[in-house]
């Protein structure tokens, strides 16, 4: 998805003009765990799904941006203790999955808005846990400050995005769950461990973005 774009490939600034090229979310794909485990009772068992956002917050570090990703709270009932884009619930006041994915992320690392610009969005990413995503993709301009709510996250951390669009970083895993495999992506980076929902969802802007 290269084509004429010629600011460096791992920049904010690519970055920007891929999401802008992009066909967004009304695009007729179905992304989510059950294209990893079609047939899974995982995924066959789930009858209404839970509307949900994230922030895919790419920082404008020049020629090569990062992704500030987050490490939910031990205390957390879902997904606890697991690395995730800033994110959670879509609300009855939120008035669009934008909205709702800037204000998770001002809640839960205090992010401020107005550091952050929209970009674009992808198609919805669907969970083995019943959520329907909608990955919110956006640039985060230099000179922000972050607030961690430890009630939500216990760290916050930058990603090279380099690294995570490198199909090479991308594993396939699987484990035992509910009596068959349950397979999902790792991505191990500077001792946290990327997995499942927020690596599939990596995975599939890779696919999208810079396959």
């Amino acid at each position: 998805m290269r084509g004429d774009l010629k600011a460096p490939p791992f920049s904010a600034e690519d970055f920007r003009l891929r999401a802008s090229i992009d066909r967004g979310p009304h695009e007729n794909f179905d992304y989510g765990d059950h294209s990893f485990n079609p047939g899974h009772p995982r995924v066959t068992g789930v009858r209404r799904l839970r509307d949900a956002a994230v922030l895919i917050p790419v920082v404008d570090h020049g020629a090569e941006a990062s992704v500030i990703l987050t490490k939910r709270a031990e205390t957390l009932t879902d997904h606890s203790g697991q690395v995730a884009f800033p994110g959670g619930r879509i609300d009855p006041t939120d008035a669009s999955p934008e909205q709702a994915a800037l204000r998770e992320a001002e809640e839960e690392i205090g992010l401020d808005a107005g550091h952050v610009e929209v970009v674009g969005r992808m198609p919805d990413y669907v969970s083995g846990s019943g959520y329907r995503i909608a990955p919110v993709l956006s640039i985060v301009k230099p000179g922000f400050h972050l607030t961690i709510n430890e009630h939500e996250v216990d760290a916050a951390f930058e990603v090279p995005l380099r690294f995570l669009m490198d199909p090479v970083n991308h594993t396939q895993n699987s484990r035992e769950f509910n009596k068959q495999l349950w397979v999902y992506y790792d991505m191990p980076y500077g001792g946290q461990r990327i997995w499942g929902v927020t690596a599939g969802i990596i995975r599939t802007l890779y696919e999208r973005f810079y396959l």
